[in-house]
């Protein structure tokens, strides 16, 4: 009898992890397999600003918007809805189409893109940190990337990444020290794991502002910008390169506003060296959170900007349309779009951890 309750206990944690929307089923080699997801996919994604100008008086219209980019697969067909605006690039490495409009008719305006998404998700295999390089041999190999990448970051009044808080510094430290080792994958995991150890991913509707680390640690709780620039403010106490990307979060019929970070642990892994955290996941454990969220780009996820460690960049991810008004007879009515349509999945498969922390997809 004793037998059968607990067979029936273990049945019945399967099928609850297996309805969470995370875990199918262990295996008896001890590898772990996750629902079938897409990993391949294709669409069209329109985003930017809707503007409606009426009234009387001059008025200007500045306003920046971020060409996509995937990690794996390739963007086609972009179009850009309004023809009076100039190219730019912006903090290092990020090509901006930029509109400066000044005049005193009353007009709507499309200010964005267009453009065919086809993308594949992006998979560092070897959870053991294989390959990645210490914090140390990134000190000595990566000197400039450790000055762009380890710094606080500001805007005008605010420091919202601050490594140098002693709090943060002091939890990093203390991580670090029971971590047992100068791999950076690993300390960078560490630090994840206290991440979704002690914090809750939570959005904050009441305002838009984004919380400094220092508060999001107080607090313990924040969005997708706050989450993330803590992990990274914590990474970069302890000298590991840390930076945020912006884009969006695209499901079949939705695309919302998303950030996350990336972590830069050796020229032989990732894009480059860095690999992509995301920081605002909701898996029902710390462990699927490692296996879904630590060194995966997925196919939701697609970046439109990258930071390159400046006080410019993090004002410039941070800003929207601004436009100034001359006149006290004129109105501006602002309303930022985003759209999928065309959505088609390319290839569906399974997650699958094996006993040796090697990660892969799968067709089971």
């Amino acid at each position: 009898m004793k037998n059968k309750i607990i067979v029936l206990v273990i049945f019945l944690v399967l099928v609850v992890s297996a309805l969470s929307g995370c875990l199918d089923f262990f295996t008896i080699d001890g590898s772990t397999t996750y629902e079938t997801h897409p990993n391949s996919v294709r669409y069209t994604i329109s985003y930017g600003y809707d503007i409606n100008c009426s009234g009387s008086g001059k008025y200007s219209i500045f306003y920046k918007c971020d060409l996509p980019e995937v990690l794996r697969g390739q963007i086609t067909d972009i179009i850009i809805h309004n023809e009076n605006y100039y190219d730019e690039l912006l903090a290092t490495w990020n090509s901006v189409k930029s509109w400066n409009i000044s005049s005193n008719l009353n007009k709507e305006y499309d200010l964005g893109i267009t453009a065919t998404i086809e993308a594949e998700s992006f998979i560092i295999s070897d959870l053991s940190g294989g390959n990645a390089l210490s914090i140390r041999e990134i000190n000595n190999r990566y000197p400039d990337i450790i000055s762009q990448f380890t710094q606080a970051q500001s805007n005008d009044t605010t420091i919202f990444i601050d490594p140098n808080d002693p709090d943060i510094s002091n939890i990093a430290y203390q991580i670090l020290f029971r971590a047992g080792t100068n791999n950076s994958f690993l300390v960078a995991k560490e630090l994840f794991k206290w991440l979704k150890q002690y914090t809750t991913y939570n959005t904050h509707f009441d305002n838009d502002n984004v919380q400094i680390a220092s508060y999001t640690l107080q607090c313990k709780t924040g969005d997708c910008d706050d989450l993330s620039f803590l992990y990274i403010s914590l990474c970069r106490s302890l000298k590991i390169p840390a930076r945020f990307i912006r884009g969006f979060l695209v499901e079949k019929n939705s695309a919302i506003p998303h950030a996350w970070a990336e972590v830069f642990v050796g020229s032989e892994l990732g894009d480059d060296g860095w690999i992509s955290v995301e920081c605002a996941g909701i898996a029902n454990s710390v462990e699927s959170e490692i296996h879904q969220n630590f060194g995966i780009e997925d196919v939701e996820h697609l970046r439109v900007f990258k930071d390159d460690g400046s006080n410019e960049s993090l004002n410039i991810s941070l800003s929207g349309v601004y436009y100034r008004m001359y006149s006290e007879n004129r109105i501006i009515d602002a309303y930022s779009y985003c759209d999928i349509s065309n959505y088609s999945v390319i290839r569906n498969q399974q997650l699958v951890i094996d006993e040796n922390s090697k990660r892969a997809y799968k067709q089971i």
